[in-house]
């Protein structure tokens, strides 16, 4: 999806008899889909004709699949040296489980970034699959893909991306792993400024059973929120550590007085880093994310628009999920090397 709003051809190759996608599978939009059957030969030649002409080919299938189907790395530079061949997997494609089965929770459970993530002395708490498949897992693959593509229009080479969600995923820690050497983070969950323990990064709820997100880290943010909110910054020292739970509670009182919509009335226009919690459907009618076109209608189905954007080859939405299934002879005559 993120390739195809970037203006890439995608083609998805899929088993006979899957059919079109619905409307509503947003993740399927702007590409095409062709069937073959991959376990016999004139299946396999049919994907190597498409690849001979294509830039790059992205598969998740687990270690070894791919090789036994005879679309191996190796067989298909022998037809398109250039082509990129990026894998994604959640293990890796070696390793004691490159093998067995997973999902997004384990990847980011032995990881490490699931422990930071959740209330002090509760279970963790998964942030759905936002940092594992999608955070360390399709970024990290659309990030290697770009890069070995412009490396490949140099050498005229292409390679394989080995794109493992664990290791997408402690990347993403990097940060917090230098600040944990220096002494000003805490691995224990809820105890430090962005996780929810300091007052002046946080949500609150408002009176009216919604919520404010506060995210006042630099001392003049600070100071707006504290005076936005009828506070002296002097009475609450903002890196006094244990005093957090107090102002917390008292900043906390202050949110249940007013609705969210009033609330967001007091800070709207400063610089005090507070904005409404929003649902998406919410968010899309917000002023500054309408303006930006943040979400777009698609066939009747609301969904993210595309990102980022460009200044001059532009971005777009190709069109929704494919309605039909394609013909592999019209995308390989379309397409030239």
């Amino acid at each position: 999806m993120l390739l195809s709003d970037m203006g890439a051809d995608i083609v998805r190759i899929d088993r006979p008899g899957a059919g079109a996608r619905p409307a509503h599978d947003v993740v399927s939009r702007g590409r095409r889909v062709v069937e073959i059957n991959l376990r016999t030969a004139d299946g396999v030649e049919q994907a190597l004709a498409l690849l001979a002409k294509a830039d790059a080919l992205l598969e998740g299938f687990r270690p070894g699949v791919m090789e036994r189907l005879g679309l191996g790395p190796d067989v298909v530079a022998a037809r398109n040296p250039r082509l990129v061949y990026g894998r994604i997997t959640g293990w890796g494609q070696d390793g004691p489980k490159a093998l067995q089965a997973g999902h997004d929770i384990d990847y980011i459970a032995l990881a490490g970034p699931l422990a930071t993530f959740g209330p002090r002395g509760a279970p963790p708490l998964p942030p759905q699959n936002l940092v594992g498949d999608y955070g360390g897992g399709s970024l990290y693959l659309v990030m290697g893909m770009l890069a070995a593509l412009l490396e490949a229009r140099a050498s005229g080479k292409g390679q394989v991306v080995d794109a493992a969600i664990v290791d997408g995923s402690a990347s993403l820690l990097s940060l917090y792993m230098g600040r944990l050497v220096r002494g000003d983070w805490r691995a224990e969950r809820a105890s430090n400024m962005l996780d929810a323990a300091s007052h002046f990064y946080r949500c609150y709820e408002t009176r009216d059973g919604l919520y404010m997100a506060v995210g006042a880290i630099e001392p003049q943010f600070y100071a707006e929120f504290c005076a936005r909110m009828g506070l002296d910054a002097a009475d609450l020292p903002q890196h006094d550590r244990a005093r957090w739970p107090e102002f917390s509670d008292r900043i906390a009182a202050l949110f249940r007085q007013r609705s969210q919509v009033e609330w967001a009335a007091v800070f709207e226009g400063g610089d005090a880093c507070v904005a409404p919690v929003l649902a998406p459907r919410e968010a899309a009618l917000h002023p500054h994310i309408a303006h930006r076109a943040v979400y777009r209608d698609l066939g009747g189905v609301l969904q993210p628009n595309a990102a980022p954007r460009f200044s001059r080859s532009g971005q777009g939405v190709q069109g929704p999920a494919p309605a039909a299934v394609s013909h592999v002879d019209e995308v390989v005559a379309g397409w030239t090397l």
